[in-house]
């Protein structure tokens, strides 16, 4: 199958790393043409090293051109953060074509994004979008042709927008993710799903202190402590109770399965978070105001879980508290600078409405 993976980062570098090995033909875009000149001059190739070892994967290309990445291709995969998918949306917009899938490992409800970029650019195309609640790797970018891989995932949830293209999306992804995927309803079922909104606030705003102290930290072996697990599972039940009062039934994956020895599996399997924390690949430096934590997950995951429980009628004082001591880090406005149903343009809309939308798509593309 053609896949095109968008994005420089460490989630796309494993992404195109492994695709091209399981035998994908895989093409990369990047916007920074220099580098893409590079890769290309050193043979187009990603270095992946896993517990098996370091296997070489060839990309099929690497390209700064969007259109030229996904001519032909069957699934567009783009595990780029949230915060960079409106630039990236809009780009890619005009280029979509019949049958695509754009998946966004996990989405934070950009596939609404997405698919009003191609709205807005004319383009009729009937593509389906869709999102799911963790990268589907643990992984960081070891040079500039290389990434270590510590985790893949076993169970990834995947809401689809429109819900009436699931289907086909479902089994486009599963060509790519074969025996993981797990339907769970509509996209923004598929947002409620973003593990990285829950886990990652606190430990960036309760680790503060020696984030800014230390000049390298991992902050996923210190900085998970008991106390900052008993706030995470707090936040978590915030997530479910929005997700239940909504209308989406189980299974809700709850973050402290991902720690657990037994019991339901979770999105990585078990012992995620030891290979996470032993693999060493998290000690670095942090800059608290602009880690992805911060601009991402707190900034953007948090505001979107408030609108979402605002439209449900259920309280979340732990989500709202953290976006205002984030916001206050920073220096700026939350939830106002983040992401709210209203900002995607479906303020005014009512449950059942919503619903309609997530279920049929824009009423111009129901065709």
């Amino acid at each position: 199958m053609r896949v095109a993976v968008l994005g420089g980062g460490n989630g796309s570098f494993a992404a195109a790393g492994d695709l091209s090995l399981a035998g994908h033909a895989v093409r990369l875009w990047r916007r920074d043409a220099a580098a893409v000149a590079a890769h290309a001059a050193a043979g187009g190739r990603i270095a992946v090293r896993d517990a098996s070892g370091t296997r070489e994967a060839r990309l099929d290309r690497v390209t700064a051109e969007i259109g030229e990445a996904i001519e032909g291709a069957a699934l567009i995969l783009c595990p780029a953060p949230a915060f960079a998918q409106p630039s990236i949306a809009a780009a890619l917009a005009p280029h979509l074509a019949d049958g695509q899938v754009v998946f966004l490992p996990p989405g934070t409800l950009g596939t609404l994004i997405f698919a009003r970029a191609a709205r807005e650019a004319g383009n009729p195309a009937r593509v389906a979008y869709a999102e799911t609640g963790t990268l589907p790797w643990l992984a960081r970018k070891r040079g500039p042709f290389a990434v270590a891989v510590s985790g893949r995932g076993r169970r990834l949830p995947v809401g689809v927008f429109p819900l009436r293209a699931a289907d086909h999306a479902l089994s486009v992804i599963g060509r790519a993710f074969p025996g993981v995927v797990e339907p769970c309803g509509d996209a923004l079922s598929g947002a409620l799903m973003n593990a990285g909104g829950i886990i990652h606030p606190p430990l960036i705003v309760m680790n503060a202190g020696a984030i800014e102290h230390f000049p390298r930290w991992d902050i996923h072996r210190e900085g998970t402590q008991p106390a900052i697990r008993r706030v995470t599972d707090a936040l978590d039940a915030e997530r479910v109770a929005v997700r239940e009062a909504l209308g989406y039934g189980p299974p809700h994956f709850p973050l402290a399965h991902h720690y657990a020895a037994e019991g339901e599996e979770w999105m990585y399997g078990r012992g995620a978070h030891e290979r996470l924390t032993e693999s060493g690949d998290w000690r670095e430096p942090l800059v608290l105001t602009e880690h992805r934590y911060m601009r991402e997950d707190l900034r953007l995951g948090l505001s979107l879980l408030v609108s979402a429980a605002e439209l449900a009628g259920v309280a979340v004082p732990l989500a709202r508290a953290f976006l205002a001591i984030g916001g206050a880090i920073c220096g700026e406005a939350a939830p106002e600078s983040g992401r709210t149903l209203a900002d995607l343009g479906l303020g005014g809309l009512d449950r059942a409405g919503l619903g309609a939308l997530l279920r049929d798509g824009f009423p111009e593309a129901r065709r």
